[in-house]
């Protein structure tokens, strides 16, 4: 398993990337070469061709495409396998205007797409993911049988990541609870290293949440570690396969003894210069949408057209949060705070298409260049909605390590949370964000979210 900028990437996803990479690139620069009439060297579609192969690997990951934490129904994945080209394609096009030889990829676009894009699939699916499985394995022993070890079962077949195979579950000693597929433990016939070794495993998870008074074999997993075979736990493993980090998995102590949380002062510049030129940007492009969205409230349902509401953000410092008006002027005439809800009847006709299309939100670029919020962070929630859950789910005050974000992890990977279970689940997706949040990530959220308003995930 390896890591790029803090990512966690399987060699079976690396091998993917490489060779689609190769093929878009090498499938771009032979349909120019033979499109100029072999008049004009190969070496001179090389930077048309990369910015093609780019952009498409790039939308394609945004899309999610290349996510191993969830299975994806046929429907989506088609509709995503369209979308990475409908935008990937006219961006190359555009930049094409800019680089050499640029006019030979545009008139012959249509070619490049079919013959590169085409070939990708089939390259895809017929050849490459097949190979994968068969040539770069990656064989797993879970240690445990009990209820830990059943969710270890259900996240890798919800996953199915390519490459991947669950070899067998090893009961301890001490905790002969069965909760797993009964065909899959295995008999033990020696040492956990003697059993290793005979199964060929790459990698032990070791599913026991409960692990002092001898329960688990320290010994052995030991031998098992010096012997070359990785030692995961259940937190490592979720946060690798999942992105998120499981808050009945969390320790105080993996908290603080783990890697990231980084905070520093570049960091902190970083992500500031980020946030302001990414703010002015989108408020630039988006300020003829904000003058229809205002128009549109106005006729519909009268002034005022912004909802200004208290939030909660960095450090548990309260702020104004700034909306474009989405809902009924009277939604909350009886002093109740109340979480959105599907087909909330509260919503206006307006409201529901600026809430789908996340326009609603767009004001709050606003509070970003005040530095009251960042362009990626946790969603900022109200302090009604943070007493109650921070009474209720440990580790909730956690999220407020970081500035509130205009889109976020949760966001991009989780669906709306209306209540405390599902407030819970969203913040397993802001723990692995706080933990692992860099400039890379929050360029992927920020593809992800075009995926998010294009699809309308997640809206109400």
């Amino acid at each position: 398993m390896f890591r790029a900028l803090r990512q966690h990437l399987s060699p079976a996803t690396l091998a993917q990337l490489a060779v689609e990479a190769v093929w878009l690139f090498v499938a771009g620069i032979i349909v120019m070469r033979v499109a100029s009439q072999l008049a004009v060297p190969a070496r001179e579609f090389v930077v048309p061709a990369f910015i093609f192969a780019f952009l498409i690997l790039s939308l394609n990951g945004a899309f999610g495409i290349y996510r191993r934490g969830e299975r994806v129904g046929t429907s989506s994945y088609v509709l995503r396998l369209l979308l990475a080209p409908a935008i990937g394609v006219p961006l190359a096009y555009f930049a094409a205007n800019v680089v050499p030889h640029g006019d030979v990829f545009q008139e012959n676009v249509g070619l490049v797409v079919v013959i590169a894009i085409g070939g990708l699939l089939l390259l895809r699916h017929v050849l490459l993911l097949p190979l994968i499985t068969t040539l770069l394995p990656h064989r797993v022993l879970v240690l445990g049988t009990g209820p830990e070890a059943r969710l270890v079962e259900a996240s890798l077949a919800a996953a199915h990541p390519p490459g991947l195979r669950l070899v067998g579950f090893r009961s301890l000693e001490k905790i002969p609870e069965t909760s797993v597929s009964p065909g899959k433990v295995i008999a033990s016939r020696g040492s956990l290293l003697d059993d290793a070794r005979e199964l060929r495993v790459n990698e032990i998870i070791v599913a026991a949440r409960q692990q002092r008074g001898g329960v688990l074999p320290l010994r052995e997993l030991l031998d098992c570690r010096l012997h070359g075979v990785e030692i995961t736990d259940l937190a490592r493993y979720f946060e690798r396969v999942h992105s998120k980090v499981p808050i009945e998995l969390v320790k105080v102590s993996w908290l603080i003894y783990g890697d990231g949380y980084r905070q520093g002062w570049l960091r902190t510049l970083v992500k500031r210069t980020f946030d302001i030129a990414a703010a002015l940007s989108l408020l630039f492009l988006t300020l003829p949408i904000m003058l229809a969205a205002a128009v549109a409230i106005l006729v519909e349902s009268g002034a005022p057209v912004l909802y200004r509401q208290q939030r909660v953000g960095l450090r548990g410092r309260r702020f104004t949060v700034f909306k474009f008006r989405s809902m009924a002027q009277d939604a909350e005439r009886d002093g109740e705070v109340r979480w959105a809800t599907a087909r909330d009847p509260r919503v206006t006709r307006v409201g529901r298409v600026i809430r789908r299309l996340r326009i609603d939100e767009l004001p709050q670029l606003f509070n970003v260049l005040r530095g009251e919020m960042s362009f990626v962070g946790p969603r900022p929630e109200r302090p009604e909605f943070v007493e109650l859950l921070t009474g209720q789910i440990p580790f909730y005050a956690v999220r407020h390590s970081v500035k509130p974000g205009l889109t976020g992890w949760a966001q991009v990977r989780y669906s709306y949370g209306a209540n405390v279970e599902q407030s819970v689940r969203k913040l397993e997706f802001d723990l692995y964000y706080v933990k692992n949040h860099t400039l890379a990530l929050d360029v992927l959220i920020l593809l992800e979210t075009v995926r998010v308003v294009l699809l309308g995930e997640g809206a109400r």
